[in-house]
């Protein structure tokens, strides 16, 4: 289940990632027709996966190493609900230290130029597909 939609930008220490997943009624995370902003904490996992993928890409003939949300720290909601956004999410990552197997990275998660969620976790390796980061990042992104 990947709640991405694309990947606007991104460099070695960070990405940009854009969403309306939320806004979908069909939307996996969704109970009872609402979506929790406590899922705001996947959306920037999925996130943090991502960059790691797109700065660590497997080599050809290769399987990346399955991913685990290891630790959550410093979780912040500054909303209830996900559902009630009605623009697109802009989800950031940024890496704050780490290796190529455990990583730190930092998340504000932002919608309606305002932040609805803060938090940094831990995350071991990733669970991203290549083929999945292909059909998220745009062709002008460099």
């Amino acid at each position: 289940m990947c709640l991405l939609d694309e990947v606007a930008q991104w460099d070695d220490q960070s990405i940009v990632c854009i969403t309306n997943t939320h806004r979908d009624p069909v939307n996996p995370l969704r109970r009872e027709g609402r979506l929790s902003a406590l899922h705001a904490f996947e959306y920037g996992a999925q996130a943090a996966a991502s960059a790691w993928r797109v700065c660590e890409p497997a080599r050809p003939g290769t399987t990346a190493a399955p991913g685990y949300l290891a630790a959550l720290r410093d979780g912040r909601l500054n909303v209830t609900r996900l559902d009630q956004i009605h623009l697109s999410l802009r989800v950031c990552a940024t890496r704050l230290f780490g290796d190529r197997a455990n990583t730190v990275y930092e998340f504000p998660y932002l919608g309606r130029q305002r932040s609805c969620s803060r938090g940094t976790h831990y995350q071991s390796c990733s669970c991203v597909s290549d083929d999945r980061i292909r059909d998220m990042t745009r062709d002008d992104v460099q």
